[in-house]
C-alpha cells in the first residue's frame, strides 16, 4: 500500500496516490491523510457500500470494521451483496461520513455543515479462511464495544457458517473535510446577522437491560456510563 508522502501519520499506511481522480468539485477539501482516515473508520459504527447489480447501482448500509490496511464488512447471509461476492471478487465503494458541527454564515448560500467523509474503493472479496473469518467476527464485535468479545458466546458452526465477511482493501481511500468557521464574504460582516458554529456530539443513553434479562444482572461498570472514543477502552 502506498501513501502521500508527506502525509500526515508517519507509519500509517492508509492513503491515496497522487494520480487518483478528484473526488469532489473542491479539490482544496480533499486530501490524503492516514491518519485521519484511520481515526474516523475506527469512530463511525456504520458504512454504506455501493455495487452494481446487473446495471442498476445499489446502496446498503454495512457493520464494518477496520484492520489494519483493510475494511471488513459485515453483510445479510441472504443478502444479495453475499451471493454476488460468493460468486467472485466484486468492485466496490464503501463510504463513511460523520457529521462534527452546524456552521451558521451570514449569507444563506454559505449556511453549512463540517464533516468528515472517507471514499473507499476497490475490489472487494470473501473471507473464506476460518481463523481468519473468526478474528474477523471478533473485529466487528470489538468495534461495537471495546472487550465485548469476551463477553459474549462465541457462535456454534451453524452460527458460524451463515456470518458473511467481506475484505475490502484500503489502497483507494480519500478523505474530504470541512472545519471551522463560516466563511461570510468581506461585504457580508457588516450584516447584522449572527454568524458562528454549532458542535455536533455523539451521546449514549444509559443501557437498558434486555426484557429476558434476569432482573438482578447489574450493568458491567463501563457500559453504565458508556462514552465511547475511536480507541474506547474495554470492560472486564
Amino acid at each position: 500500500m502506498t501513501t502521500e508522502p508527506n502525509a500526515a501519520g508517519g507509519g500509517n499506511s492508509v492513503a491515496a496516490a497522487d494520480q487518483l481522480p478528484t473526488y469532489t468539485r473542491r479539490s482544496d477539501q480533499t486530501r490524503y491523510d492516514a491518519q485521519a482516515i484511520n481515526a474516523a473508520l475506527d469512530e463511525a459504527f456504520l458504512c454504506h457500500v455501493a455495487y452494481i447489480d446487473s446495471g442498476d447501482p445499489i446502496v446498503v448500509p454495512a457493520v464494518h470494521a477496520r484492520v489494519g490496511e483493510e475494511l471488513l464488512l459485515r453483510v445479510g447471509r441472504w443478502s444479495r451483496l453475499a451471493e454476488l461476492a460468493a460468486d467472485g471478487d466484486i468492485k466496490l465503494c464503501a463510504t463513511v461520513t460523520l457529521l462534527d458541527g452546524l456552521v451558521l454564515a451570514r449569507a444563506k448560500v454559505d449556511n453549512t455543515v463540517n464533516y468528515r467523509s472517507i471514499v473507499v474503493r476497490g475490489t472487494g472479496s470473501l473471507v473464506k479462511d476460518p481463523q481468519a473469518k473468526l478474528a474477523g467476527l471478533d473485529a466487528i464485535v470489538e468495534h461495537l464495544v471495546a472487550g465485548r468479545s469476551n463477553h459474549s458466546r462465541p457462535p456454534t458452526p451453524e452460527e458460524f457458517a451463515e456470518v458473511v465477511l467481506i475484505s475490502l482493501p484500503l489502497d483507494d481511500v480519500a478523505l474530504k473535510s470541512r472545519t471551522g468557521p463560516p466563511q461570510d464574504a468581506e461585504e457580508d460582516l457588516v450584516l447584522h446577522h449572527w454568524a458562528g458554529t454549532i458542535g455536533v456530539r455523539r451521546a449514549y443513553s444509559p443501557p437498558f437491560p434486555a426484557p429476558d434479562l434476569p432482573y438482578d444482572r447489574q450493568v458491567p461498570a463501563q457500559l453504565a456510563n458508556y462514552n465511547r472514543s475511536a480507541k474506547p477502552q474495554g470492560y472486564r
